[in-house]
């Protein structure tokens, strides 16, 4: 007589949905997708100098496309989007679009430190890659820097140039024990990472007496830090090479510094290494990495979120395509940055200060 298996009733997966959750949940998913939408919208009006134009007087979209001698029509959708999200303020009356001055300093001032429109160069970079990135998540490869849409390295440089012009002279800088003063008598700095040249020659300018090189593996970044310093009338104390993080020119150097960068490199390590064996016995490194904590929670926050994505789709791609690729990440935070100079060889290391979107180093040898 066969024994007789009790029948047992098999535990449920089925989880107990709140749909007030999920009504909550899909309404700041329509916020999400509208922001996205909008950015689309940014970097076109970017492009076409509208929220300049616009930031001069309200306008009807005629007179808007009249002031850049564009389509009124098109203008009309493209300002009504940016309406509906809140980017714009909008007279029914006069039917103008309006553009207030606190929201200009984000969308239009290039010179303000809170501009950020440049940053839907980058957020189109990252889409028009997404097919790319999402084949590496499979193999486990990289995607170099050079390998984006041309629209990130332009991008990039006009996002961070307006924090560089507000803290790197008049803050970071003079975080810095005697820099300042070295580089008002005369000193030597190196720029590594450079790309487009912004933080070379905002120094450069502040320091007429100093001697300034920025290197970037990019040659056509290079290309254009030249032509901008040539513009920005510094080329006689600045020079830009095509040079690896790991094969720096010849020193000694009073100041080498690293702009939003070393992250991306695949040996930040021996990047570092490398400056080490190229400063001045007082000499100093600057080092500017984005704002993050140590602890993944500490960084659940909009500014993470923005650096994450840019970390998945930028940064962390880029370092494994590299030698080693050792992707610290955006977000790498303070113990683990202390880590990787300490690891080159420098035996001081310190936050030196914060700023809204940054973590600023010091290394002594």
């Amino acid at each position: 007589m066969e024994a007789l298996t009790p029948e047992v009733e098999p535990e449920s997966n089925t989880a107990v949905v709140d749909f007030k959750k999920v009504e909550e949940f899909a309404g700041r998913m329509l916020g999400d997708l509208a922001a996205a939408s909008a950015h689309a919208l940014v970097y076109v009006g970017d492009q076409l100098g509208l929220f300049k134009a616009l930031a001069k007087a309200p306008a009807t979209a005629e007179q808007l496309a009249q002031r850049l001698e564009l389509d009124a029509r098109y203008v009309r959708e493209w300002a009504s989007g940016l309406a509906a999200i809140g980017y714009f303020d909008y007279d029914p009356v006069k039917k103008t679009f309006i553009l207030p001055a606190e929201r200009a300093a984000v969308l239009a001032d290039e010179n303000s430190p809170a501009f950020m429109a440049a940053a839907s160069s980058v957020i189109r970079t990252m889409y028009h890659s997404a097919d790319d990135i999402a084949k590496v998540f499979r193999t486990g490869g990289g995607f170099g820097w050079h390998q984006h849409h041309r629209c990130l390295f332009r991008g990039t440089e006009r996002f961070f140039r307006p924090g560089y012009n507000t803290f790197l002279v008049d803050d970071w800088l003079k975080q810095l024990p005697g820099i300042t003063e070295q580089l008002e008598k005369g000193g030597r700095v190196l720029d590594v990472g450079c790309g487009h040249g912004a933080s070379t020659i905002i120094m450069a300018q502040a320091f007429p007496n100093s001697h300034f090189i920025g290197v970037d593996n990019h040659p056509g970044s290079i290309d254009a830090a030249r032509a901008a310093a040539e513009t920005a009338g510094v080329s006689d104390r600045v020079e830009f090479q095509v040079a690896n993080a790991r094969s720096l020119p010849e020193g000694p150097y009073d100041l080498i510094c690293y702009f939003d960068c070393l992250h991306d490199m695949g040996d930040p390590v021996g990047a570092a290494r490398a400056a080490h064996g190229k400063l001045k016995p007082e000499g100093s490194v600057l080092l500017v990495e984005p704002l993050a904590e140590d602890a993944l929670e500490d960084n659940f926050n909009p500014l993470g979120a923005m650096f994450y994505a840019g970390s998945t789709f930028l940064c962390t791609p880029c370092s494994k395509s590299q030698e080693i690729g050792l992707a610290l990440g955006a977000q790498a935070g303070p113990a683990r940055l202390t880590g990787v100079l300490e690891g080159a060889g420098f035996s001081r290391v310190r936050v030196a200060t914060r700023s809204m979107a940054n973590l600023i180093f010091e290394a002594k040898p």
